[in-house]
């Protein structure tokens, strides 16, 4: 939980104005009303006095320290802020001599055994409305924590602290924290222990110009009955200052070693290794943005949700088992670059094209596991099914199988990269600082301050447009120009995923985002029929699959007849459909 810790952080020395000086001497100044980072002098030179400047007030940037959690009461400031590296147990040593803990660290620091139980209904009520209860015992005492789950922004979760007798569950302390919806089914279902965990923690703070993070080696096991589950990370927890010192703490440790960025939970981990089940992956929330945000707002929301969304997805995709995880994985990496590609318009970014190339490297690694994944659950055994009396679809199948394989050692080698590490941290700094503030040129600066209505009105304007052109004469399209128009279309959706929210308040939109993403679903199954016969192409040489893969293409060869007249009926309703952002809308 962010919190003040009693010993005093090191003094951030501060420049003639009295603004902190970050560790590269970079200095800051506003301009348009947004802060900004000016370059040191010349060794040797007077600093010159910025007129005007001030930190950075943004307000999720900076959180005011809490006080500490009595053991009567909740603690007063309800988030923590938080970011997980996963590591190897072997290793754990290694990252604790790091450069930026020896030379930042107070002390050694102390040593903890966290014995833990986690408790639910025998429904996981808790558990499915996204909030977890937890009674820790530390030493002599007993803890009990209500936490929730990641709302909209990738390390803040509530969490609320109280000193109970024993292991044991005060369900009356824990009602104040619970919606109040769910509290009389609370009331009415006994609390069961679901699993309980058992780690040795080594923690150290450390004290940086931007703020104090307090890091947490911990080690141990999680159990449920008979099932177990190692753990082994390295736990930042905020105590004051900025966020972004979680991620400069974090890049400095993936630097000196191999390491995974996570915001899966020790709870999230425990119930579903108590329910036998692999991590979920979640399709992104809806966003939820005001009217009269302005752009720079609503640029950070955006990012916030997309990069939220990305985190989500790793263990899963990590994991392998549940096959929705690398496709939400991409899903998510393409709505990074669409997010990355809708700031262009403000003007020249200069680290837009670094991050967009990044996502793009993970994502194209990952296309073919996904590829294959659809190919076996649904291309395969739908036309299988259908045509019993053809032999050979059990040997296509194992020849897809070993294609598969190949395709998630892929897609895991490049999870597993340190590039992917540094990628992953470096843009959730990017998104907490707002780097975007100092990437654009000074000129176009003001235009962040501008209503992000009228920048969405514009926006979608112009890639609508874009789909109407490349549409034209719609029932004469060959393959080839339809895979254009969905190329559009897709592009219209993510934008109007991000943007629409600010039109929430009009049928239009909703009306009009039904009809769009209608059209993309079925623009998409022209593209899984060519990407089929890519996959095809060489899968069914050996004689036992070859009449199964040319069963395989004469259907879909079919298929794609059959559906161009829904397909041109689809296309009519979308472009007859109000657009949301016109002032009629």
């Amino acid at each position: 939980m962010l919190k003040s810790d009693p010993t005093p952080a090191r003094k951030t020395p501060s420049a003639p104005d009295g603004n902190p000086v970050p560790k590269d001497n970079k200095r800051t100044q506003v301009v348009a009303g947004f802060l900004r980072q000016i370059e040191p002098a010349e060794p040797g030179a007077e600093p010159a006095i910025v007129e005007g400047a001030v930190s950075d007030q943004t307000p999720s940037q900076d959180a005011p320290p809490a006080p500490e959690p009595t053991r009567s009461s909740f603690a007063a400031h309800p988030h923590e802020i938080e970011l997980k590296l996963l590591v190897d147990a072997d290793r754990m040593a290694h990252f604790n001599v790091a450069p930026v803990i020896a030379a930042n660290a107070r002390n050694k620091g102390s040593r903890k055994h966290l014995k833990s139980v986690y408790y639910d209904t025998p429904d996981r009520m808790l558990r499915r409305n996204g909030l977890s209860l937890r009674v820790r015992q530390i030493g002599a005492r007993f803890v009990q924590t209500v936490k929730t789950d990641a709302a909209d922004d990738p390390l803040r979760r509530g969490e609320w602290e109280t000193g109970v007798a024993s292991l044991a569950p005060d369900l009356a302390l824990a009602m104040p924290f619970i919606p109040e919806k769910l509290r009389s089914h609370l009331e009415a279902q006994p609390l069961e222990a679901v699993f309980t965990a058992d780690v040795h923690r080594h923690a150290r703070m450390i004290d940086l110009p931007s703020g104090t993070v307090e890091v947490a080696f911990d080690h141990g096991v999680l159990t449920a009955s008979d099932r177990s589950l190692p753990v082994s990370e390295i736990e930042l927890e905020l105590k004051s200052g900025s966020a972004s010192t979680i991620y400069e703490v974090a890049l400095r440790l993936a630097e000196h070693g191999a390491v995974k960025p996570s915001i899966r939970s020790k709870s999230a981990r425990g119930f579903d290794l108590a329910a036998g089940v692999p991590p979920s992956a979640r399709r992104p929330r809806k966003l939820r943005l005001d009217p009269s945000v302005m752009l720079d707002e609503a640029f950070a929301t955006i990012l916030r949700s997309c990069f939220l969304h990305l985190l989500q997805s790793l263990s899963a995709a990590e994991d392998g088992r549940n096959p929705e995880g690398v496709h939400q994985l991409r899903v998510s990496l393409r709505r990074i670059r669409s997010a990355l590609d809708l700031m262009r318009s403000v003007g020249a970014l200069s680290n837009l094209d670094a991050l967009r190339s990044e996502a793009r490297w993970l994502a194209r690694d990952l296309s073919a596991a996904r590829d294959w994944d659809v190919f076996q659950r649904e291309t395969l055994p739908t036309i299988a099914k259908a045509c019993p009396s053809i032999a050979g679809f059990d040997a296509l199948g194992r020849a897809a199988a070993g294609r598969q394989s190949d395709a998630y050692r892929k897609a895991h080698h490049a999870l597993d990269d340190r590039r992917c590490a540094m990628f992953l941290i470096g843009l959730g700094n990017w998104i907490e600082t707002r780097g975007w503030r100092n990437d654009v040129a000074a000129e176009d600066l003001g235009r962040l301050a501008e209503p992000a209505v009228n920048f969405a009105q514009r926006i979608l304007s112009e890639q609508y447009a874009k789909v109407l052109k490349r549409g034209r004469r719609f029932k004469s399209l060959t393959m080839e120009e339809l895979h254009r128009v969905r190329l559009s279309t897709k592009r219209l959706r993510y934008l109007s995923e991000f943007l629409l929210p600010l039109f929430a308040d009009r049928k239009s939109a909703r009306k009009f985002a039904r009809r769009l993403a209608g059209l993309q679903e079925e623009l998409g199954t022209y593209n899984d029929m060519a990407v089929t016969a890519s996959l095809l192409d060489g899968l069914g040489a050996e004689p036992d699959s070859a009449i199964a893969a040319a069963a395989i293409a004469g259907w879909q060869a079919r298929a794609s007849i059959g559906i161009k007249p829904a397909l041109q009926g689809t296309w009519r309703d979308f472009t007859a459909a109000r657009v949301p952002w016109s002032s009629q809308g």
